[in-house]
């Protein structure tokens, strides 16, 4: 039961990366199943309602219902009303897209985001994907909380991130990504430039509760040639400010409480 059910999500998983859709020959290669269990597991997850068969070229996508779900979680959760106006306020503020970002055991996932770009470069990237660690302001930022030990243990579990499929400046060694913590560390908040994608800078402050566990992160993303370093020297206390008012009303939300 427990491979059906881990092949079952390989399937899910592969699928979401791949809104157009994938031939089921093609999906069993990609994922090295055989093409007969393949197809009996579609034809679960079609009787389901979780995949749906294209028609003109016989395709298999997901269907709307994972988003539906996961839409759901979030919205009973009340991480959206707590969390939602002091987001766009920071936006506003900053003028560049500002994103929640979630601590889910060793994995950090963007929830809530809100764009406070009103014209020229808007950067939005996908959400509820799970964040690069080593490659982001946002995983700087939660890594930083932690000791050298544990901080690299997660990323040792996830990989470094190289700089084709990121930035030029992304750390692939031990010694780079321990500069970017204690950098970190000692302002409070990170900040990197062209690290998670070229001409791009971010910076990102964890939320927390006194001392215990870091429950999220809130990040700000936007283009170098408006984000500059300075500009994010600049936005640092409304970033502490945003992220101290989440951890002060985070009891209101099941999502955010439950990390805490």
């Amino acid at each position: 039961m427990s491979n059906i059910l881990e092949r079952s999500f390989k399937v899910l998983e592969h699928l979401a990366i791949h809104p157009e859709g994938k031939a089921i020959s093609s999906l069993a290669a990609e994922l090295d199943m055989p093409l007969s269990a393949t197809h009996r597991l579609l034809a679960e997850l079609s009787r389901c309602g979780y995949v749906r068969q294209e028609h003109s070229q016989g395709n298999y996508m997901l269907t709307i219902k994972l988003v539906s779900l996961g839409l759901g979680f979030l919205s009973a959760s009340g991480i959206v009303d707590i969390a939602q106006p002091l987001l766009d306020h920071l936006a506003a503020e900053s003028g560049e897209l500002v994103r929640l970002g979630v601590v889910d055991g060793d994995e950090l996932t963007f929830v809530a985001k809100a764009q406070g770009a009103l014209r020229g470069l808007r950067y939005d990237p996908d959400m509820g994907l799970s964040v690069n660690l080593s490659c982001s302001a946002a995983g700087h930022a939660w890594l930083a909380t932690m000791s050298d030990e544990q901080a690299l243990a997660l990323v040792s579990r996830q990989g470094f991130g190289q700089p084709a499929d990121f930035g030029p400046n992304a750390p692939t060694t031990v010694k780079a990504l321990l500069a970017h913590l204690e950098n970190t560390r000692n302002n409070g908040f990170s900040r990197i430039v062209e690290v998670f994608a070229p001409g791009m800078s971010a910076m990102a402050a964890p939320i927390r509760r006194g001392n215990g566990p870091v429950i999220g992160v809130v990040t700000i993303a936007g283009p170098l040639m408006r984000l500059t370093e300075e500009r994010m020297e600049a936005l640092g206390p409304a970033l502490l400010q945003t992220t101290h008012e989440l951890a002060m009303t985070s009891s209101g939300s099941a999502l955010l409480k439950n990390r805490g």
